[in-house]
């Protein structure tokens, strides 16, 4: 087996077709044409449909070619497989009713194995047919494979529909037990089960069916030309030929996984990250340099998601910039020997995926934010709408949005994500246009040879002979329903090279006909689709035939004006200006063309001119029939391939020579007057000219403003408002501003509506920003309005706003200016813009308010941002639409005298999380453990009145701690097991958070223990329980309301209860302090068991203190004795 290149591959194969007489076809544009059932070609007969389908006859009924395809199907597999891909190349070797079995599988066989091609051993190759393909079966055995590696599959039969069918047999290469692990051995093929062991490097089509509606295969009708359709993947044939793991091993994607290497400094070993990277950038290469464009639609949408995968991908490996474009130049040198136009177009590739992955940069890092956005929600759940959003919106894949959500203890709507991507799906499937993929092969259009002489460059009516009536794909002697006609002279131009077809009417004494279309047959007559309006036509009557003039005129008019406007923008832009398709029917014109540059309205108005100085010279239209040679050194333009014969009809008018079949004024003064509607960037260097002539334009041109008119209305009214409202407000505004209303005959009409647009834009802005610096101002120096709302809240004066498209600046101004008149207060203005964004402005002088968390808060809630400091904050979003429940909720956090317990386990601890608390300007006390009762009551009764905020402590079981006020309960060192951290305390401790109805809990450890999990387990219960009993009785949980004076008195009840012992344990034997000792323990436990903490605590105390007592008097016996 020889060991060969990706090229090598390339070269040998389409060597050996031509040597059998084949003509080598070069690749297809990746981008289809006049195809709108596929996004992009994906297969090597794709672009050959119009041989296969019988529409053209070729020069050659012997094909080869080394196709580009691009398959995007299952985008989210590239990279986990051996060998998939979303570009791959397809060799081929096509026969359009030439050869047939025999030829294709002998061919085939040798290419395989004969020394002087590939030089495979015939032992290593595999086959599947057809089961009831016995001529492919005994072909195969006569050639030399065994028969035991043939093996008869039903699947094997090509069918897509209606049309061109047949059986096809596959050739596969073992590659050993080494891929085979499970040891199944030939039931892989027998079973089709996906494996690495035998791998599919060819398919040969045996197309000889037709396909029928209500017919059994075995019935179809053997067509009348049997073709040959084959199919070679390059990059499979590497991987055998060269003998690696997976294709990615070859040499077609080594040199970019270098280059990966060297951006990442990361070794490849078969990482995914490498894979995806080097196939989509291989993809995106190809594609772009065919002239696909990054859009949110169609084939720019896969582009772009493969682009967002790649440099996803690229971040995994710690790739932290943009960096495709810098793999362009790899895939360039590497391919450049097949595909030459790879090198003129890689400056213009490498541009656009360096825009497009920097603008994914801003995109993702705003797709983080949102997420960031919604893991807030305490739901816990992202629905499958935002997930949708995510992916289609800011580039997040599904997997990458489910991965972080777990991370986050989040879950994902998937199954409501999959209706939005099916809803998708069908909506992209809805806007294509749905055609049968290949036409109904015709065996009496394929072998229609009758002359039908097209006379329409001279006549439009003439009596000629109807030669044949062609319906239900049948020749027929007479219809009188819709059907289709040859006639033996006609007049009526098909479509084709862009111009539409003619209408018009064919009448006899026995019928009269309207012609709906015109189209090309195999063979080259116009056959003509009529309907039947009366009576009946009949095969060989004689027949008047009538084209519509004024159609056809208007139609010369615009197709000859093409031809001026290539010619006039060649001459002003360069040579390297060509067509890039064409429209031409009896309103208007359309101009394709490519050009690396800018296009000004200038450049565009000189264009028409020059246009229409070629109109005004009366230029005689020449037509002239010359050989393909002798055209192209007389100069004509034109897309020269197989599709002229050797003989073409050259088109010259002044200076424009064009190879065109179409039809033409006599004289370029004919035309009369030409216009340019609109110039259009189509991107990829590609743009598009609309435009018309003579009594089409002011309908054309008149259209073309009327978007811009509406717009000037729409602005218009617009100032209106602002005016009015500034009346209101006694504010003097005055606007004047004057739009043109003539009709638009030119380039430079559009123009000038263009700039009126923009003008009033301006003028607009200018309005607006004296209408808000007025308001301002006014707003500035008269603070009534905002003085008057004010109010005391939780001993703060409050003012919160909402303004309306007010200036940032003025907005800081006000809130200035209201907080100088107010002590300990605090300012908060929302101002809403036009657009429905939001600014925030906050400023206090209370020290109990933070302006930064408060307008950081908000910002999130309305998709933002934003921060400041603790006395002043500034912040926006973009979605206003709830500002004025947001303002509500800060309203109701100012009043919620909203208080924090904090416990730590040391002194130490305590003391200085407390005085850092202080420096940063929290109210804050330590409940330390030499605070008496009374003392304690009275702290608690502070915390209450809102004297301070949070309380720190070491122990917060004690009796009286259970306040209303608390919203936040911190455990600090959750995780440190003893008294105070056993499951039971972390519940008690927990529910001093469960009077109010905000209150929550946070427990701060480096792991979660057995007596966190069970506290938290326990705390679910018993929430389970309430909320059922809540739900049960309509119960609405609410804070407890209890009075200061109710905590006063059972702190001093506490304090009248304190232990006191009978006789002084200074006074006691060591028996008796024993024997107390167990007294106090007892009653301890009972404290505990019944709840009363507060007692128990100091129940432990006084054992602690007596124990010490005992071991003082064993040490004193100690050293007596």
């Amino acid at each position: 087996m020889k060991k060969l290149t990706g090229n090598q591959i390339i070269k040998t194969y389409l060597d050996f077709f031509i040597e059998r007489g084949h003509t080598k076809i070069e690749s297809a544009s990746l981008i289809p044409q006049d195809d709108p059932t596929i996004l992009w070609i994906n297969a090597g007969v794709t672009p050959l449909k119009k041989y296969f389908d019988g529409t053209i006859v070729p020069k050659n009924r012997r094909l080869t070619s080394c196709q580009k395809c691009i398959r995007t199907g299952d985008i989210e597999e590239v990279g986990k497989t051996a060998r998939h891909h979303t570009f791959f190349q397809m060799l081929g070797n096509f026969s359009i009713g030439d050869y047939f079995r025999n030829e294709a599988l002998t061919w085939a066989y040798e290419l395989l194995t004969s020394p002087k091609y590939f030089d495979i051993d015939k032992d290593k190759l595999y086959i599947t047919v057809y089961t009831n393909d016995k001529d492919s079966y005994n072909l195969w055995v006569k050639l030399g494979i065994d028969p035991s590696h043939i093996i008869k599959l039903d699947s094997n039969f090509w069918e897509i529909g209606p049309g061109p069918s047949g059986p096809d047999t596959e050739i596969f290469y073992d590659r050993g037990e080494k891929y085979d692990k499970e040891k199944k051995g030939i039931e892989l093929l027998q079973k089709e089960i996906e494996n690495d062991r035998y791998i599919e490097i060819w398919n040969n089509v045996l197309s000889q069916y037709n396909a029928t509606e209500g017919l059994k295969r075995e019935d179809y009708p053997e067509l009348p030309s049997k073709n040959i359709d084959t199919g070679m993947g390059v990059e499979r044939m590497a991987l055998i030929l060269q003998d690696v793991e997976t294709n990615y091993e070859t040499d077609l994607f080594m040199p970019i996984m270098k280059e990966i290497e060297n951006i990442c400094h990361i070794p490849y070993m078969g990482q995914v990250e490498f894979k995806v990277i080097a196939d989509h950038i291989r993809t995106l290469t190809f594609a772009l340099s065919d002239g696909a464009t990054f859009e949110n639609v169609g084939r720019g949408y896969v582009l772009r998601r493969l682009l967002r995968r790649a440099s996803r991908m690229g971040k995994k490996l710690n790739i932290n910039r943009d960096f495709l474009s810098s793999l362009v130049d790899v895939i360039v040198n590497n391919y450049k020997e097949i595909y030459p136009e790879l090198v003129g177009n890689s400056s213009k590739v490498k541009e656009l995926i360096e825009k497009e992955e920097l603008l994914f940069q801003k995109t993702l890092l705003s797709g983080e934010k949102r997420l960031e956005e919604l893991f807030k929600d305490n739901s816990k759940i992202i629905s499958g709408k935002e997930a949708f959003r995510l992916y289609d919106t800011y580039g997040f894949p599904i997997e990458l949005t489910i991965e972080a959500a777990e991370e986050k203890g989040f879950t994902v709507d998937t199954e409501t994500f999959k209706s939005y991507m099916n809803a998708q799906k069908e909506l992209a499937r809805k806007n294509r246009k749905v055609q049968s993929s290949m036409n109904l092969q015709n065996d009496a259009l394929i072998n229609y040879k009758k002359e039908s002489k097209f006379v329409g460059y001279d006549k439009l009516g003439l009596e000629t002979e109807v030669l044949d009536i062609l319906k239900d794909d049948k020749f027929v002697d007479s219809s009188s329903e819709d059907c289709y006609i040859f006639l033996k002279e006609n007049p009526f131009y098909a479509e084709s090279g862009g111009q539409v077809a003619d209408s018009g009417f064919l009448k006899n004494d026995n019928c009269k006909l309207e012609v709906l279309d015109v189209i090309k047959a195999p063979n080259g007559q116009h056959l003509l689709q009529v309907k039947v309006l009366e009576g009946t036509v009949t095969k060989g009557d004689k027949i008047l035939t009538h084209v519509l003039k004024e159609k056809r005129t208007a139609i010369m008019k615009n197709h000859s004006s093409v031809h001026l406007l290539q010619k006039s923008l060649q001459e002003l832009l360069g040579d390297s200006v060509h067509q890039a398709g064409s429209k031409v029917d009896e309103e208007c014109l359309r101009f394709d063309f490519n050009y690396h540059g800018r296009l000004s309205d200038e450049l565009i108005m000189k264009v028409e001119e020059l246009v229409q100085e070629k109109i005004d010279a009366a230029y005689e239209t020449k037509i002239e029939y010359l050989s393909l040679d002798e055209a192209k050194r007389k100069g004509a333009m034109a897309l020269f391939s197989d599709k002229y014969g050797s003989i073409v009809r050259v088109v010259t008018i002044g200076q424009s020579i064009e190879l065109c079949a179409g039809t033409h004024v006599k004289n370029s003064k004919d035309i009369k007057k030409f216009a340019i509607a609109s110039v259009e960037n189509k991107g990829a260097d590609t743009y598009r000219v609309t435009a018309t002539t003579d009594k089409n334009i002011s309908k054309v041109l008149g259209e073309e403003v009327t978007k811009y008119n509406d717009e000037m209305l729409r602005l218009l009214d617009k100032t209106k408002k602002i005016v009015s409202s500034a009346k209101k407000l006694n504010i003097d505004l005055t606007f004047n501003f004057n739009i043109a209303n003539d009709a638009p005959t030119s380039y430079k009409d559009i123009v000038t509506n263009k700039e009126e647009l923009e003008s009033l834009r301006e003028e607009l802005k200018k309005l607006e920003k004296e209408y808000n610096q007025k308001k301002s101002e006014k707003s500035v120096s008269d603070l009534s309005a905002f003085l008057s709302i004010k109010e005391e809240i939780n001993g703060i004066t409050t003012i919160i706003s909402i303004t309306n498209d007010y200036e940032i600046s003025v907005l800081k101004q006000i809130v200035s200016a209201l907080s100088n008149q107010l002590d300990n207060n605090f300012i908060l203005l929302a101002n809403v813009n036009e657009d429905n964004s939001v600014n925030f402005i906050a400023k206090s002088t209370s020290n109990r308010i933070d302006c930064s968390t408060i307008i950081k808060n908000l910002a999130i809630h309305c998709s933002g941002n934003g921060g400041g400091s603790k006395s002043f904050g500034q912040g926006g979003g973009t979605d206003g639409s709830n500002i004025a429940n947001l303002l509500a909720e800060v309203k109701k956090e100012i009043s919620g005298h909203h208080k924090v317990l904090v416990t730590t386990l040391t002194k130490r601890m305590a003391e200085d999380l407390t005085d850092y608390m202080r420096e940063v300007g929290i109210r804050v006390k330590y409940l330390h453990s030499d605070i008496d009762t009374l003392e304690r009551a009275e702290i608690i009764r502070d915390l209450r009145l809102d004297v301070f905020d949070v309380l720190v402590g070491i122990n917060l079981l004690r009796e009286g701690l259970d306040i209303p006020e608390i919203t936040l309960v911190a455990i600090l060192d959750a995780d440190k097991e003893g008294f105070l951290r056993s499951h039971t305390s972390l519940i008690q401790t927990i529910g001093r958070a469960a009077r109010n109805q905000d209150g929550h809990v946070i427990m701060y450890a480096d792991t979660i223990t057995d007596s966190m999990r069970m506290a938290i387990d326990e705390t679910k219960r018993r929430r389970q329980i309430q909320e059922a009993y809540n739900k049960e009785h309509g119960i609405t949980p609410k804070t407890i309301e209890k009075s200061v004076r109710d905590l006063i008195s059972i702190s001093k009840k506490v304090a009248k209860e304190e232990i006191e012992f009978k006789k002084d344990p200074e006074s006691m034997s060591r028996e008796e302090l024993e024997k107390l000792i167990k007294d106090v323990k007892k009653q301890m436990d009972r404290a505990a068991a019944d709840l009363n903490f507060e007692a128990a605590a100091e129940l432990r105390d006084k054992m602690l203190d007596l124990r010490r007592m005992v071991e003082e008097i064993k040490q004193d016996s100690g050293k007596k004795g």
